[in-house]
C-alpha cells in the first residue's frame, strides 16, 4: 500500500463513500448510547475483541466499559482480558472477587507501576473495577466475571509470582526454580539489559532454564493442585509461561522488530486460550471480552502491518476461532489525549490534532455525526465503500504531533480489518489517578498566541 490517498480514490469517489457512510452510520447518544446493533453482531460469539485508537482517550475506556458491562450482564460473559500485565491484573482480578487485602480499587490498581501507569491507573477503569465487584458480590464464584492481563512485559514480576507460589506450596520446587531463574541475576532485573546482552552473546541466553521450568510446573500441576487452590495453581503455570515467552522477546527485541511484535501478541493469544481453557474446565465454554489499541486486535493482515510480516492478536483470534471472534475499532478526529512526548517520560495532557486529509479520521468528521457506529460485517455496500486502502491514525502511549503522519498512521482497509467501528468525533484525554503538574496543566489551544 502507497502512503497518502487511496489507489483510485478522487473527489467523486469520496463522496460516494461520504453517501454510503452516511446512509449506514448508526447515530449513538454520548449519554448512555444504545449498543443493541452491537450486541446483536457479538451475538453468541465467545470473544469479544473491543479497541482503542489510543492509550490515553478517555471515551475509549468508558464505552468499552458500558459495553463490556452490558456483554456480562446480558450475555453472560465472565472475563475481561486486558492487554496489561499478567500479575499487576491479578491482584485487580483478585478484589473483583472479593478476595485479598485490598480495600478499595485505588488499593487494587495500585500495582501498576510501569510506565504508563496511567493506561490502567486512570478515573474509568477505577469506576468499571467497582463496578464489576458489586455486580460479583452477590454471584457464586464460577458466575462470576475476571479480571486478567495478557500481556508479557511483566519478566521479573513474574519470576518472583512462581518463587512465591512454590515457597509456599512446594519449598523443594522453590529451589530448584530459584537455581534456574539465578540465570538473570546479571541482568540486575533490567529486562531489556538482558535481552540486549543475550541477543548479542554478551550474557548467558535463560532459554533452556525458562522452558525447563515451565516445564516442571505443568508436569506437577496435578500433585501441586492437591495443596492449594486451583486459580493460584494456573497463575502460577501462566507467570512461568510469560517468563518463557518474555525472555524470547526480550532477545528478539534488539534483533527484529517484527519478530518480537510477532512474538508479543502471539503471546496475548496464548494467554487468552489458556484463560479460555481455564475458566471453560468446569462448565460451558467461556465468554471473554478482550482490551487493546486496535493495532492489536484489528485484523492485521487487512494493514500494512500485514505486508511488512507482522500478525496480530485480532488476525490470529480469527484464524483459530472463526466465527466467534467479532473485532470492534474505535477512532476519533480531534480532542484531548492522555500520552508522553518520550519514552518514560511524564504523562501529559495534549492536544490531537483533526484528522490528516485522506484518513478514516477526516472521512468520519465529514459524516456529521457527534458519535456514531458502522456495522461493516454482513454490510456489503458498506463493505464495497471502504475496500480501497486509507490511512488510520494509532497514538499508543507516545504522541507525537509534530511528526504525527510518520509516527501516528498507517494504511489499512477497514472493511476488513474490523467487524463494526465507532467513531466519537471529539473526545477528551483520560484522567490518571496520579495527577502529576505535567498533565494538570494542558497545552495552549490552537489559537494561542493570536487568540483569533
Amino acid at each position: 500500500m502507497k502512503p497518502g490517498r487511496p489507489r483510485g480514490m478522487g473527489a467523486s469517489a469520496d463522496s460516494g463513500v461520504l453517501t454510503a457512510l452516511r446512509a449506514n452510520a448508526l447515530p449513538l447518544q454520548r449519554e448512555g448510547p444504545d449498543y443493541a446493533p452491537l450486541l446483536a453482531l457479538i451475538g453468541d460469539a465467545r470473544f469479544a475483541l473491543l479497541g482503542e485508537a489510543s492509550h490515553g482517550t478517555h471515551e475509549f475506556y468508558h464505552e468499552r466499559a458500558e459495553i463490556t458491562k452490558r456483554l456480562i450482564t446480558d450475555k453472560g460473559f465472565t472475563a475481561v482480558a486486558v492487554e496489561a500485565d499478567w500479575p499487576d491484573a491479578w491482584r485487580v482480578n483478585r478484589y473483583v472477587r472479593g478476595m485479598g487485602d485490598d480495600p478499595h480499587a485505588r488499593a487494587a490498581l495500585s500495582g501498576f507501576k510501569r510506565f504508563p501507569s496511567w493506561m490502567w491507573r486512570n478515573t474509568a477503569v477505577l469506576d468499571f473495577v467497582e463496578w464489576l465487584r458489586a455486580h460479583n458480590r452477590s454471584l457464586p464464584a464460577e458466575r462470576q466475571a475476571g479480571f486478567y492481563g495478557i500481556d508479557l512485559y511483566s519478566l521479573f514480576a513474574s519470576i518472583e509470582a512462581v518463587l512465591a507460589y512454590l515457597d509456599r506450596i512446594d519449598p523443594a520446587a522453590a529451589r530448584r526454580a530459584r537455581q534456574r531463574y539465578a540465570c538473570f541475576d546479571h541482568a540486575g532485573g533490567n529486562s531489556q539489559t538482558y535481552g540486549y546482552a543475550a541477543a548479542w552473546g554478551i550474557g548467558k541466553s535463560c532459554e533452556d532454564e525458562v522452558v525447563a521450568q515451565l516445564t516442571e510446573l505443568m508436569r506437577t500441576g496435578a500433585a501441586l493442585s492437591m495443596h492449594g487452590d486451583s486459580d493460584e495453581l494456573f497463575y502460577a503455570q501462566q507467570n512461568a509461561r510469560l517468563v518463557m515467552n518474555a525472555e524470547e522477546y526480550y532477545r528478539e527485541m534488539f534483533r527484529s522488530r517484527v519478530s518480537s511484535w510477532n512474538l508479543r501478541d502471539s503471546h496475548m493469544v496464548e494467554s487468552l486460550q489458556a484463560l479460555s481453557a481455564h475458566l471453560s474446565r468446569h462448565g460451558p465454554a467461556a465468554r471473554m471480552a478482550v482490551w487493546a489499541h486496535n493495532s492489536h486486535l484489528g485484523d492485521a493482515s487487512a494493514t500494512e502491518m500485514g505486508e511488512r510480516g507482522e500478525w496480530n492478536v485480532g488476525q490470529l483470534m480469527r484464524e483459530r476461532h472463526s466465527g466467534d471472534a467479532v473485532l470492534v475499532g474505535f477512532s476519533t478526529h480531534h480532542g484531548m489525549v492522555t500520552a508522553a512526548s518520550e519514552w518514560d517520560g511524564p504523562a501529559l495532557h495534549q492536544r490531537v490534532r483533526p484528522g490528516l486529509p485522506g484518513s478514516y479520521e477526516a472521512l468520519f468528521h465529514e459524516v456529521g455525526l457527534e458519535c456514531f457506529m458502522l456495522v461493516l460485517s454482513g454490510n456489503r455496500s458498506l463493505r464495497s465503500a471502504l475496500r480501497e486502502a486509507r490511512l488510520q491514525r494509532a497514538i499508543g502511549v507516545i504522541y507525537r504531533p509534530d511528526t504525527e503522519r510518520q509516527s501516528h498512521y498507517f494504511d489499512t482497509r477497514l472493511a476488513e480489518q474490523f467487524d463494526a467501528m465507532i467513531h466519537i468525533d471529539k473526545t477528551r484525554a483520560v484522567e490518571p489517578l496520579d495527577i502529576g503538574v505535567h498533565w494538570s496543566s494542558p497545552e495552549a489551544p490552537e489559537t494561542y498566541p493570536s487568540g483569533m
